[in-house]
């Protein structure tokens, strides 16, 4: 698929269908739009009143024109209120668009949008985003793919000429995201911590990135022991990903995003029994997937900030080697923890890397982790939990947010809530009482991070759509690498 940027004016534009967005209770043709609907025997006016056409945000509406006319099918895409046009509102938009399109069987589609606040460029790559993202497909294991028809072969955004630059930024951005859904996707018998290390190492070669794949003896001498005692029990061998993008010249700052890697979680002897979603614990890499895909994304854009990436990869299994709840661990800044259940692996995990990523002495550390139900609980299937000690940071990370459409909210690290992980013989066990999980577990993780600013993300909700949900799902969102890739970008 091919997406172009012209000035081509709506009245001469030509293709099989011409996408118009239109905003809330102002569907009066006039001007540009007035002269196409007459050009057009009056077939947009004829579809806004039979199909009562609104504008309403995510409405939509499709009529077929003439035979002989120069664009065969118009789609209407609502905007909703003027006053409330965002990225996100261009972006959700050219979904719909590309989605219709191609359901209407349209090899040529123009797009035409409104330009959020004078600023061509930005609306060019949001809308390239949004189309893209939305008509991605994974065929990667059927024997034949489902859709056999016509696909979506160029797309034209009407009005944006000379932004070039801001599509190939939008290719690159979704070259992230699909690597990350495609590793969620991936079942536990194809993404395994080997292939995992594989896939940063293509990163890395494709993009001149630098690479370090910690095996098990090296894990062990740096003391991880809080990683390698969830590792114990599968028959792969545990890998710790340490990928390091850095510009030329001197970087503007350095950072560390830390991606929890669990490519199968089965909860250990503390095992997730009926009902538990165990079948979906493929998954549970999801913030590592979301970290391998900045980096793959971060590799093309190349900013002027230093950037490591970051994984402590493992399956979370049953054997006779497995952690017994009661065990005791040490984590590799001497912390002691007390396993009371098993099936809280992933902040074991993060405690290493959280560890080892200090050490790199970076100016901020952002962790992202498929890490409690609780969080789902609260904040619902959409939304991330943003938990951070650092008010800078976390602003940062809520405007990195706001401009990829991610969402994410604010949660409070109540301290006095780390009483419920105290121990009588550790330091810390690794699960509290049920109320305020998510919360108990951020103050977890916040004990491996001494002095450096830090911010963690709960992504147990977003990272999976089960059905369609703007340009995302149904199945792996790829949530996050948008969010990554602006924070990074944000000093750049």
């Amino acid at each position: 698929m091919e997406i172009r940027t012209t000035d081509t004016p709506l009245l001469e534009w030509t293709g099989d269908g011409l996408a118009i967005g239109l905003f809330e209770d102002a569907v009066e043709l006039t001007g540009e739009l007035a002269s196409l609907d007459e050009k057009l025997a009056g077939s947009i006016k004829e579809l806004i009143t039979e199909e009562e056409f609104k504008g309403k945000q995510g409405s939509s509406a499709v009529t077929r024109v003439g035979t002989h006319s120069p664009v065969r099918k118009i789609i209407l895409v609502g905007l909703g209120k003027p006053e409330a046009l965002k990225l996100e509102t261009l972006r959700k938009a050219a979904a719909s668009a590309g989605r219709l399109g191609k359901k209407q069987k349209c090899k040529t589609l123009g797009i035409s949008l409104p330009t959020w606040n004078n600023d061509p460029t930005q609306t060019a790559q949001a809308i390239a985003e949004g189309v893209q993202l939305a008509l991605y497909q994974d065929n990667r294991f059927k024997s034949e793919p489902e859709d056999k028809g016509p696909q979506v072969e160029q797309i034209d955004l009407l009005g944006l000429g000379g932004q070039e630059a801001a599509i190939t930024r939008a290719h690159q951005i979704a070259s992230g995201v699909f690597l990350a859904r495609q590793l969620v996707a991936a079942p536990a018998n194809s993404v395994t911590p080997i292939t995992m290390a594989e896939t940063a190492q293509a990163i890395a070669s494709e993009h001149g990135l630098q690479i370090e794949i910690l095996e098990q003896e090296e894990c062990e001498k740096l003391g991880m022991g809080a990683f390698l005692g969830v590792a114990k029990a599968s028959d792969l061998p545990p890998k710790f990903i340490h990928l390091t993008y850095k510009p030329e010249g001197t970087p503007k700052r350095k950072v560390a995003i830390i991606g929890k890697g669990l490519t199968f979680d089965s909860g250990g002897l503390n095992i997730k029994g009926a009902g538990s979603g165990i079948e979906t614990m493929k998954i549970d890499m999801g913030g590592s997937a979301a970290t391998l895909g900045a980096a793959k994304a971060i590799g093309q854009l190349k900013p002027d900030v230093e950037v490591h990436f970051i994984s402590a990869v493992t399956e979370n299994m049953i054997s006779g080697r497995a952690m017994h709840p009661g065990d005791i661990l040490t984590a590799s800044n001497g912390k002691t923890i007390e396993v009371n259940n098993t099936d809280a692996e992933g902040r074991l995990t993060l405690a290493d890397a959280l560890v080892f990523a200090e050490k790199l002495g970076v100016d901020a550390i952002v962790d992202l982790a498929t890490l409690t139900g609780a969080c789902v609980i609260a904040l619902g299937d959409d939304i991330a939990g943003l938990f951070s000690p650092d008010d800078a940071l976390a602003e940062q990370l809520e405007k990195a947010s706001e401009a990829s459409g991610e969402k994410i909210w604010r949660l409070p690290m109540e301290e006095k809530y780390f009483e419920g992980l105290k121990s009588g013989i550790a330091d810390m066990k690794n699960t509290g009482p049920r109320p305020g999980g998510s919360i108990t577990a951020a103050l977890f993780l916040k004990q491996f991070v001494k002095d450096t600013a830090w911010a963690h993300l709960d992504i147990a909700g977003p990272v999976w759509a089960d059905k369609e949900n703007g340009y995302n799902g149904p199945g792996a969102t790829g949530f996050g690498v948008r969010t990554l890739v602006n924070w990074v970008l944000s000093d750049s």
